[in-house]
């Protein structure tokens, strides 16, 4: 008795991946389409829900029987699933961001935004995200040939199909919910996606307006009138066409060791003997935030010690202040959630 096509493609899945054979998975966004947890899926088809998760990572290949057990439960053919890549996908891209030390390969992330392909390096995500958030491509021109300036155009190989890429929404700015909504997304939309390139209130509206970024997180407060970002908006993003959404509401505080064993309650405590602070960069709605309150009570940055220590984001500055690197902090704590204006 002859195997059918899907058991002859599927019996070339197996625990052993090769890079001769490199395989493209749809398990993921297949299972999205149908509404199921990985924990549904591993029910129906009989298998763990671990199994289901390295599979989805690429950590292994299914066999045969389990190949066509997961078509089975989502009506679908074993090619829908798994099939080999028929050859490299290599695109045009333009380099942003910062130009780190040319490695091989870099790995970078890709956006759409209008009619630009925008790659970033990876390493601007932080030094734990660029660890656990998979790269879109890896840049394959010779590193060691030359240094790459921003904006340069750059060879890049795919390692998502274009279509997801596309779809993936950019969003500037340092909230730590905005990991929350891109999470949200995933498990709404089986292709898409949310990227959250960590940078300050200021530098997140510039690179909207560069064309960067789809969104741009604000969170930058007018102390004369008591307003948040539109103030700041009116002023900087002038006739831009831009549309404001309130998404999130904030409170202000002081970010400290447990116990507060130095006892600081107001900014006025920054110069206590011992104290030793952590700041946000320029441009950061908390560093903003700060210098307004130092100036209203007559302190200046170089009264207190480790003004001029920036921290890119909230959770590094947490991680700074939990290893005992500095002692207090300005810091916005996400609240609850807003409303469209």
């Amino acid at each position: 008795m002859k195997k059918s096509q899907s058991s002859k493609n599927a019996s070339k899945l197996s625990n052993n991946r090769t890079d001769a054979e490199p395989v493209t998975n749809r398990l993921a966004e297949r299972r999205k389409q149908h509404g199921l947890s990985q924990a549904e899926l591993a029910k129906r088809a009989g298998i763990t829900r671990q199994a289901i998760y390295a599979i989805e990572a690429n950590q292994y290949l299914p066999s045969t029987h389990i190949s066509l057990q997961l078509a089975d439960v989502l009506a679908c053919s074993v090619e829908d699933l798994f099939c080999l890549q028929e050859k490299e996908i290599i695109i045009e891209a333009e380099l942003i961001g910062a130009s780190p030390i040319r490695k091989t390969p870099m790995r970078v992330k890709l956006s759409q935004v209008g009619l630009r392909m925008l790659a970033r390096p990876m390493v601007e995500l932080g030094d734990i995200l660029n660890f656990v958030m998979p790269a879109d491509g890896v840049i394959v021109e010779d590193a060691t040939k030359r240094s790459l300036k921003k904006n340069a155009k750059v060879a890049v190989k795919l390692l998502h199909a274009r279509n997801v890429i596309e779809q993936n929404i950019v969003i500037a700015g340092c909230d730590p919910a905005l990991f929350l909504a891109g999470e949200h997304v995933r498990k709404n939309h089986a292709l898409a996606g949310v990227t959250n390139w960590t940078m300050g209130s200021a530098n997140a509206l510039d690179a909207l307006q560069r064309g960067e970024v789809h969104m741009a997180g604000l969170h930058l407060v007018d102390m004369k009138s008591g307003q948040s970002n539109i103030p700041y908006l009116k002023r900087h993003a002038r006739n831009r066409g831009l549309v404001g959404v309130h998404f999130a509401s904030w409170v202000q505080g002081l970010l400290i060791r447990v116990g507060n064993p130095k006892r600081i309650r107001t900014v006025q405590d920054f110069i206590k003997p011992g104290v030793r602070l952590i700041n946000r960069e320029p441009g950061a709605g908390a560093r903003f935030f700060l210098d307004a309150l130092l100036e209203q009570v007559g302190l200046t940055g170089e009264r207190i010690k480790g003004y001029q220590h920036e921290a890119s984001s909230h959770l590094e500055v947490a991680r700074h202040i939990r290893d005992g690197m500095a002692l207090s902090v300005r810091i916005r704590l996400y609240s609850a959630p807003g409303r469209a204006l």
